[in-house]
């Protein structure tokens, strides 16, 4: 009786599209019978599964969703309605290599109108003609979207994470512990105070500081906890320009080496700049490296005690000079500290929180397709041919950073200005500070 209280988690889908072959693949036996022909599955079939310690009751709806000359369908049809009253999360399995058919379509409305938490599992994705239509399932209007192979067990575990995340389970707060700790890579030229800045935040002296250019070269890693969180900072070498590190020799080339890996590796980079100096090509092409590699960005303006007397519009001549020479940061808030003092470092890691929470924002596809119409209209696309260009459609399909599909009536390109100007209207409507933001288009096939 233990195993009616679990949550279900039930598969739904078109026959053949692999509902068998997960349910065996996730529960660990032969329980469904896997075959080429379609409806050979009737029953309802359940299984009691554990995923990271969580339990719950993995269902198999069978032949319910298709056309079907079984005899018996009216009743797998009712044994299968029954079974999604009492879904707790619905994995809506797909296949790859049909790409999206209508009858998904009809699939989506009966799940949606249960109000259940929906991910769609794009299987057979470890075929090559699966790549060509996996977008076109953002279609759907549910998130997320995961691709994984039931037969090869590829992104099976990653399915999971997503499915007991959205599990009611009281072990929500164990496995919250579990996540890694978000990273935070310390960037900027040498001498402008990484490492003093480091040390304030640690309060300890554990990064070596010294006037002298270049005295860290390792990407030093730490953990420390702030507002009941675990962080993971990394403080890194000082990248100078590549002709004065060739000139240094090879354990300086190893350091830059290094901090762009740090930066690569990173959640946010935190771009420290010499408030005596102001921002320099160096610290653009540091910058590049953290916006290419879609980390979010926070620009520390360092030594500010040394410069606030200046008078009451220095700030904002400040910032606006160095909004200009970092053109491509716009995106990134400026803050200004002391690591010296420690002002103002309790505020950075306020905006540290407030990044990555922006981080991994998503936007309901109801929502952002309203937004963008909106936009759209306003302001339509620019088209190249005769035919005018239109969003059809939109989906977020990522995030970290937030990545969004656009979906096109004729084109698969859009001009760098609309995409900026598209990109602007997304931030001022959802915020999204700090992070790089992506926008995929492509036409859409049907």
């Amino acid at each position: 009786m233990a195993s009616i209280q679990l949550p279900a988690v039930v598969l739904v889908g078109r026959p053949n599209v692999g509902k068998s072959t997960l349910f065996n693949r996730v529960a660990g036996t032969r329980r469904a019978i896997v075959n080429a022909t379609a409806g050979t599955t009737r029953d309802v079939i359940q299984q009691p599964a554990n995923w990271r310690n969580v339990p719950f009751l993995l269902t198999d709806t069978a032949g319910m969703f298709g056309q079907s000359e079984d005899p018996l369908q009216k009743q797998v049809f009712e044994h299968g309605r029954r079974a999604l009253e009492h879904a707790a999360v619905f994995v809506f399995i797909v296949d790859g290599r049909e790409g999206l058919v209508p009858a998904d379509l009809e699939i989506a409305e009966a799940v949606r109108a249960k109000g259940r938490p929906v991910i769609v599992a794009i299987n057979k994705a470890d075929d090559k003609r699966a790549k060509s239509g996996a977008l076109d399932f953002y279609e759907l209007g549910f998130d997320p979207v995961m691709e994984i192979s039931a037969e090869h067990g590829q992104g099976i575990g990653d399915l999971l994470d997503e499915v007991v995340s959205r599990l009611p389970d009281e072990k929500s707060e164990e496995r919250k512990a579990e996540e890694p700790e978000p990273r935070i890579a310390i960037v900027g030229r040498p001498n402008v105070g990484k490492s003093s800045l480091v040390n304030r935040i640690l309060r300890e002296e554990r990064m070596l500081v010294s006037a002298t250019a270049g005295t860290t070269r390792d990407a030093v890693d730490t953990n420390f906890r702030w507002h009941q969180r675990q962080f993971r900072i990394v403080d890194t070498a000082g990248i100078r320009k590549p002709g004065r590190v060739a000139r240094s020799g090879a354990v300086e080339s190893v350091s830059v080496l290094t901090a762009k890996r740090a930066i690569a590796d990173a959640d946010v980079v935190v771009l420290v700049i010499d408030a005596l100096l102001g921002a320099a090509d160096q610290d653009g092409a540091i910058a590049g490296e953290a916006e290419r590699a879609g980390r979010s960005v926070i620009i520390a303006v360092n030594k500010w005690d040394l410069v606030k007397g200046e008078g009451p519009d220095f700030s904002k001549v400040f910032d606006d000079k160095l909004r200009f020479n970092l053109k491509f940061l716009d995106f990134a808030p400026i803050v200004h500290i002391s690591a010296l003092t420690g002002e103002r470092t309790p505020k950075l890691l306020e905006v540290v929180e407030k990044v990555l929470e922006e981080r991994t924002r998503r936007i309901p596809t109801p929502e952002l397709n309203r937004f963008l119409q909106d936009v759209t209209a306003a302001h339509p696309m620019p088209s190249p041919g005769r035919k005018a260009v239109r969003i059809l459609y939109a989906a977020q399909v990522g995030v970290s950073p937030p990545t969004f599909a656009l979906f096109t009536n004729v084109t698969t390109e859009l001009h760098f200005s609309y995409e900026r100007f598209l990109k602007n209207r997304l931030r001022e409507k959802f915020g999204f500070l700090g992070t790089p933001i992506r926008l995929q288009l492509r036409k859409r096939t049907h």
